[in-house]
């Protein structure tokens, strides 16, 4: 086909979803719903877009704004009470799911010492970044990890799980990350409490960290057929210095510096079916060049300062902030500092977009692969809307 010949088929069938309405077209829509059905050209370029244009708009939630809001949480609900207290990240675009960004929701949970909340089990898988504070722990189907600040850990769907901190410990607060919204649009979710409410540790404290912990070696003898990784907890030390050792041996990818990905150690996959985890490590004055792919991925700034640029818009980040980058947004990201690395901690829907042959990326050609900073960010109180 000509370029001529595609700009005409192209009209044509934009065409379709700009039927002009007359009276007669009006009322056959009225007894095509009253058999309920619908004229596809009135929906048509709603529901096949030429390309992804996300709900989802980029925020940038700061944590120094937050935590105070958090920690309030505490004395106004119990975990028995509520649940579970956390304070969830609330996507001016997907409101409607209660969203992060995408089909992934996020949350800041908070825990005094000595607090537990009940063991239950959903369809939806989730996942736990430390944040701050000393004796989290969560017992996943009876394998209890302790977790310090940067540790990330799985609790995959249909396991039991509960989480707490140790009556020695220090107030904590984790961020969550779960696919409820993906779940829910699939009309799959369950949820279900443990009937004694607690569940016993059946094997040695942080057994999956001894057991499938160590790079590139896997203990003889012990089965594992479920579809999500076996190591629960990953780490954050030996997780920043395999960032270290790699950036010391590679340049890294213009787009992202020198990232990793939490991996299943028997297969090399993502550690859960839906949702992926990575680490990057952006070399201080790193300035990444732009791109952008399908997926919603959702940032937590682990070490450092710096700034990323979604969409033509700035925003500013640093230690502990959360961002997200929705699907097919043009996005580019900096380090501040001259002197320390900077790293995000993100989790994201890429397991989906593989597996159904939906993940595309594309670089940025114009402007020397950066975009044009069309606005500035919006202010903190627009910024912190989680209530």
């Amino acid at each position: 086909m000509t370029t001529t010949g595609y700009d005409t088929y192209r009209e044509s069938v934009a065409g379709r979803a700009d039927v002009e309405d007359t009276p007669e077209l009006v009322a056959y829509y009225r007894e095509l719903e009253r058999l309920k059905t619908a004229a596809l050209w009135t929906v048509a370029n709603k529901i096949e877009p030429w390309q992804p244009k996300s709900e989802s708009v980029p925020v940038l939630w700061r944590y120094r704004e937050l935590r105070e809001h958090v920690l309030r949480s505490v004395s106004l609900v119990t975990p028995e009470k509520a649940g579970r207290r956390v304070i969830y990240l609330d996507n001016p675009g997907r409101r409607d799911v209660a969203a992060a960004v995408g089909w992934l929701y996020s949350g800041l949970q908070v825990m005094h010492p000595g607090e537990a909340a009940s063991a239950h089990a959903h369809s939806t898988s989730a996942l736990r970044f430390i944040m701050e504070g000393r004796g989290a722990y969560t017992i996943v189907d009876g394998h209890k990890m302790t977790l310090g600040a940067n540790d990330f850990v799985l609790t995959p769907n249909g396991c039991w799980h509960e989480h707490g901190v140790e009556a020695d410990g220090l107030t904590c607060i984790w961020q969550d990350g779960l696919d409820i919204p993906l779940v829910n649009a699939l009309e799959a979710g369950f949820f279900v409490v443990h009937p004694d409410l607690h569940q016993a540790v059946a094997h040695p404290v942080d057994d999956s960290v001894a057991l499938w912990g160590a790079p590139g070696l896997r203990p003889q003898d012990v089965k594992w057929n479920k579809p999500y990784s076996p190591l629960f907890k990953y780490q954050w030390e030996p997780t920043y210095e395999a960032l270290q050792r790699l950036a010391a041996a590679s340049e890294g990818s213009p787009f992202d510096g020198v990232l990793m990905h939490y991996t299943n150690p028997l297969n090399g996959g993502h550690v859960m079916a839906t949702i992926g985890a990575s680490m990057q490590l952006l070399r201080p004055g790193f300035e990444s060049k732009a791109h952008r792919h399908t997926g919603s991925f959702l940032y937590q700034v682990a070490k450092g300062r710096g700034y990323s640029i979604i969409n033509g818009q700035r925003f500013d980040w640093q230690e502990r902030d959360i961002f997200c980058v929705p699907s097919w947004a043009w996005h580019e990201h900096a380090n501040a500092s001259q002197t320390q690395d900077a790293c995000l901690f993100c989790f994201s829907d890429l397991p989906v977009m593989e597996k159904l042959a939906l993940y595309r990326e594309e670089a940025l050609a114009d402007n020397g692969g950066h975009q044009k900073v069309l606005a500035a960010a919006p202010t903190p109180q627009a910024q912190a809307v989680p209530a």
